[in-house]
C-alpha cells in the first residue's frame, strides 16, 4: 500500500502579499500566485502551504483572522481561491491553509459584541475577559509574557474589565473551553475540505487551553501544568479535528506547528486519532556545525520514529531569519533573540551554507517545506525603513527587535523591470516593502539563464530527489568521512554528503556525484560549504 502524499512532500509555503501581485497595487494576491502556478509546477513541489488568506486588519501579518470563511479584499475572493485550489490540482500541486485557532482579530463579530457587552455576559465567555488586579483593578490579572514581548492583557473599551492576548493586542485570545468555540472551528475546517483543500497548518497549535483558575507560570514546570501552553486538555480538540479531517478519506493532513523541548510531551500530539505530523524544527534551530547538526537529525528521526509519523523538514519561514543570511553569521541557530540590528554578515558564504543545507533536507526521510525566495537564494533584507515595519514585534520590543518583515519582502521576479517584476501590471504602484537592488542578480528571470543559480538546483534537486533517494524507505546510515562532514546514505543506496569544514573533502573512490550545491563540477573532491548527492 502506497504511503500517504503527505510522508515525503516538498510542499512550497506562500506568504500571499509578497509572493506576486496580480492587480497592480503593491501587495501580492491571489491572481499573482494563479499567474505563477506554471513556475511552481516547473520548481517540482507537490503542495502549497498558504499563511493566512482570510478578511484581516493585519495587526499580525494575517494571522489576526476576521472571517475564516472568507478572502481579504486585498488578495481576492473566495471564488478566486477556489479557483486557485482547483488549478493547482490540476496541475498535481495540492493545496494546505493556515487555520489560526488560539485567537481572532479584534474587529471579529464575536469580540466586538464582547466588548460591547457588560461584564459576566455570555458574549464575553468566547473569551479571557477577568478584573484587574490590584487597587481599582489597574494591574493585569497575570504577568504572563508574550512571545511578542510584553504584557498578555489589555483593558477592554469600557475600562471594567481586561482581555488576555498572548500575542498582540489585536488578537484576543479564545476559550477553547466553549462548546461554541469548538464547534466553530470544526465547521470551518468542513468548509474547506469542502472546496477541495488537501491540509491544515494548525498555528500555535500547543497554546490553546488555559488554566481556568489563571495562575502565573511556575518556577519548575512539569507535564501540563503549565497555565497556557501543552495543556492535557488540548488533546481533546485535536481528536475532534481528526475525525472531521478523516470524514473527507485518508488523504487529508494536519500538520501541527507545536515548539515543545519535551519530546515525550510533543509525541501526544501525533497519532492514529490527533494530527498526522509536526513541524521539525530541530534542525532548523542547529549551528552551522557537524554535530550539533548531526544530533539535530538524530534527534528528530527519533522522535518521529516514535511518533510513528514522517518528520516534516524545515530550514526557514515567514517568521525567522532567512538561510542565506543565517548560515553567514558564527551563530546560525534560530532564536526570535537573534534577531536584532547589525549583526556581522557575510552573506555570500550564507548562501553557499543554505544551498548545501538544501540538499541536506532534501535528501532526508519525511517531507520537507520550502519558504518563498529560499528557491532563490534570497538574504534577510536588515536596512528596511524602520517607518515601514509593521511586524508587532517591532513595536513591541520598542524596537529594539526588527521583527520579522525583513523575511517577508516580495519576491523578484524580472531583473529589469520596475519592483524587479513584483507586480504583473507594467504601470504598478510600489511594492508593500521595498526591495534591495541587490535582488536583481537572484530574480527569476535572471537565475533561469544561469546554469549555477541557486534556482536550477532547487529544480534539479527535486526531479533527481524521488529517483535517487526511496521515499519509501526512512533508513538512514552514517558515513564517517571525518570529524567535518555530515554523510550518511539512504536506504536506496543514494548517499548525501556535506562539508561543513574550512578545507576540501576529498570523496571515497568510485563515488559517483549527481548532484552538487556547489557552482562548479565536483568530482571527488567537495569544497567547504557545499554538499553532493551520490548515487547508489
Amino acid at each position: 500500500m502506497a504511503a500517504p502524499w503527505w510522508h515525503d512532500a516538498v510542499v512550497y509555503q506562500v506568504y500571499p502579499k509578497s509572493f506576486a501581485d496580480g492587480d497592480g497595487d503593491g501587495t501580492g494576491d491571489l491572481a499573482g500566485v494563479r499567474a505563477h502556478l506554471p513556475y511552481l509546477r516547473d520548481l517540482g513541489v507537490d503542495a502549497l502551504w498558504f499563511t493566512p488568506w482570510y478578511v484581516s486588519p493585519q495587526a499580525d501579518g494575517g494571522y489576526d483572522v476576521t472571517d475564516h470563511r472568507d478572502i481579504d479584499p486585498v488578495l481576492g475572493t473566495l471564488e478566486e481561491a477556489e479557483a486557485l485550489i482547483a488549478e493547482a490540482r490540476s496541475l498535481g500541486i495540492r493545496t494546505i491553509i493556515d487555520v489560526v485557532p488560539n485567537h481572532v482579530a479584534a474587529d471579529h463579530p464575536w469580540f466586538t459584541a464582547a466588548t460591547a457587552a457588560a461584564p459576566g455576559s455570555p458574549e464575553r465567555d468566547r473569551f479571557w475577559f477577568r478584573p484587574g488586579g490590584g487597587a481599582g483593578g489597574d494591574a493585569p490579572p497575570t504577568r504572563w509574557t508574550s512571545p511578542f514581548g510584553g504584557a498578555t492583557w489589555s483593558r477592554g473599551p469600557d475600562g471594567e474589565e481586561w482581555y488576555l492576548h498572548l500575542f498582540a493586542p489585536g488578537q484576543p485570545d479564545l476559550n477553547w473551553t466553549h462548546p461554541e468555540v469548538r464547534a466553530e472551528y470544526e465547521d470551518i475546517l468542513r468548509f474547506w475540505f469542502d472546496r477541495g483543500v488537501a491540509g491544515i497548518r494548525i498555528d500555535s497549535a500547543a497554546v490553546l487551553m488555559k488554566d481556568p483558575d489563571l495562575p502565573e507560570v511556575p518556577a519548575t514546570l512539569t507535564g501540563g501544568n503549565h497555565p497556557f501552553e501543552d495543556r492535557d486538555d488540548v488533546h481533546e480538540v485535536y481528536r475532534r479535528w481528526r475525525q472531521v479531517a478523516e470524514s473527507y478519506g485518508e488523504d487529508r493532513v494536519l500538520v501541527g506547528e507545536v515548539w515543545l523541548e519535551d519530546r515525550d510531551r510533543l509525541s501526544r500530539y501525533v497519532g492514529p486519532d490527533e494530527l498526522h505530523t509536526v513541524f521539525g524544527f530541530d534542525v532548523m534551530a542547529a549551528p552551522w556545525e557537524p554535530a550539533a547538526l548531526r544530533a539535530a537529525v538524530v534527534e528528530t528521526l527519533g522522535t518521529h520514529e516514535r511518533l510513528g509519523a514522517p518528520p516534516a523538514w524545515v530550514l526557514g519561514n515567514h517568521d525567522v531569519t532567512r538561510p542565506a543570511t543565517r548560515y553567514g553569521r558564527e551563530s546560525s541557530g534560530f532564536a526570535y533573540a537573534d534577531k536584532a540590528w547589525g549583526i556581522p554578515t557575510d552573506v555570500e558564504l550564507g548562501r553557499r551554507r543554505a544551498r548545501a543545507m538544501a540538499l541536506l533536507t532534501l535528501a532526508l526521510p519525511g517531507s520537507c517545506y520550502i519558504y518563498q525566495g529560499e528557491e532563490l537564494g534570497l538574504d534577510e533584507v536588515e536596512d528596511l525603513p524602520r517607518d515601514l515595519l509593521q511586524d508587532p514585534m517591532y513595536e513591541r520590543s520598542g524596537g529594539i527587535n526588527p521583527g520579522r518583515d525583513g523575511c517577508r519582502v516580495p519576491l523578484p521576479w524580472r531583473a529589469d523591470a520596475p519592483g524587479l517584476g513584483f507586480a504583473l501590471p507594467s504601470s504598478a504602484a510600489a511594492p508593500w516593502l521595498p526591495q534591495p537592488a541587490r535582488w536583481a542578480s537572484l530574480a527569476v528571470d535572471a537565475q533561469e539563464r544561469d546554469a549555477g543559480s541557486t534556482l536550477r538546483l532547487y529544480r534539479l534537486a527535486l526531479a533527481l530527489r524521488r529517483d535517487l533517494f526511496d521515499t519509501a524507505d526512512p533508513t538512514l546510515v552514517w558515513m564517517d568521512l571525518g570529524e567535518d562532514a555530515l554523510a550518511f546514505r539512504r536506504g536506496s543506496g543514494a548517499a548525501c554528503v556535506v562539508n561543513l569544514g574550512g578545507a576540501d573533502l576529498t570523496l571515497p573512490e568510485g563515488a559517483d556525484v549527481a548532484l552538487t550545491s556547489a557552482t562548479a563540477p565536483a568530482g571527488r573532491v567537495v569544497a567547504p560549504g557545499a554538499a553532493v548527492w551520490l548515487r547508489p
